[in-house]
This record gives C-alpha cells, structure tokens and sequence, in this order.
C-alpha cells in the first residue's frame, strides 16, 4: 500500500511540475491554435517574426475592469499594434463561470470597451490557459520575435491603483517591448500576477 502511495505521490508531482513548466521564460512559448470571435482559427506559430502579447482577460473581473474602465489597456494596445506587435486577448472562462461569453458577446463587450487587440480568443476549455499557467485576469505573457517567452506575469505593479511603498509606476508589458524593441534582453523577466 506505501508503495502504491509513493507511486502516485510521485506521478502527481511529476505531473504538476510539468503543467508548471509549460510556460516558462527563456523557453519557448507553448504552441496553441484557438477560434477567435468569429470562428476563425488562429495560430501562434503563424505569428513567428513579430513580437505577441498575450493577455488572459474575463471583463467581468474588477482587475480587468479597472484597466479597461480608465482606458489603460485600450490605449497599450492601440499604442503597440500601431507599431507591428501582435496583441491577443484570450477568454479561457468555461460555460457557466464568471466571464464565459460566445463569440458574438465578445464582439459586442469588445466593441462597448473600445479594445484594440489584435485577435479576441476563446479558450472556453481552458487548454491554452493552463498551458500557460494563467491563473488570474489580466494574467500577461510577451513572446519575443523567435518565439521564446520573455516575460510573465502583471501588467503593472500598482493592483489597485497605486503601488506599494511609493514606488514609481512601471507597466511591466511595456518595459518589457521597450527593452525587445531597443535589443535588450527584458529586464523584469517575471513578476506574480493579481486579478
């Protein structure tokens, strides 16, 4: 009986580390293929040779909510998909929880919420997001040209509004374009994500 504990303790561990691992920063990122809102297939790997944003949103969270209700994350995609990067919004909410929506909802909250993504996903069995390990909306992930995770993590370090300890604002998403865009490697790498 230990020995059959032990085994499965094992497989379990091993089986959470490599869910853990999937997305990690200076690999490559996870491939996916998900529908958009309208039904159109997309791939990551068609986006090879540009910089990709991926942000987990559910405009039901207060988080989201915060960022699209002062204009914030409308005005860095515009910002950022005006200067060639690709910037895609995925919904990984199951039907029946918070902030699952078709693809014809999606539309109509996009276009309340004058969003700018490049492509709006729908990963309504969450398989893209937990390769990804996002856990929390906005939940953010940048790709560097090759195709290698560069950073992970939150779009800002100010939760609510305001950072801790008087720090200065800094939106870690574009540090983190900034540094692609300049030839650098990304200086803030990873940071842990709210929402």
């Amino acid at each position: 009986m230990k020995r059959i504990l032990s085994i499965a303790v094992m497989l379990l561990v091993g089986s959470f580390s490599q869910a853990q691992a999937a997305a990690v920063v200076g690999k490559a990122a996870p491939a996916f293929e998900l529908k958009d809102v309208d039904g159109k297939t997309v791939q990551l790997q068609s986006y090879r040779g540009k910089y990709v944003v991926l942000e987990w949103t559910n405009f039901q969270c207060p988080f989201v909510g915060k960022h699209y209700g002062s204009g914030n994350m409308q005005a860095l995609q515009k910002k950022y998909t005006e200067k060639g990067v690709v910037w895609l919004s995925i919904c990984s909410s199951a039907p029946g929880k918070q902030g699952y929506m078709t693809g014809t909802e999606a539309k109509e909250l996009i276009g309340q919420r004058e969003a700018s993504p490049t492509r709006f996903l729908l990963d309504p069995n969450g398989k893209v997001g937990h390769a990804y390990g996002a856990k929390t909306t906005p939940h953010m992930f940048v790709i560097n040209e090759k195709g290698l995770l560069v950073y992970r993590g939150a779009l800002d370090n100010a939760p609510f509004g305001q950072t801790d300890k008087n720090e200065a604002k800094t939106n870690y998403v574009e540090a983190a374009l900034a540094d692609l865009s300049a030839g650098h490697t990304v200086t803030k790498a990873e940071s842990t994500p709210y929402g």
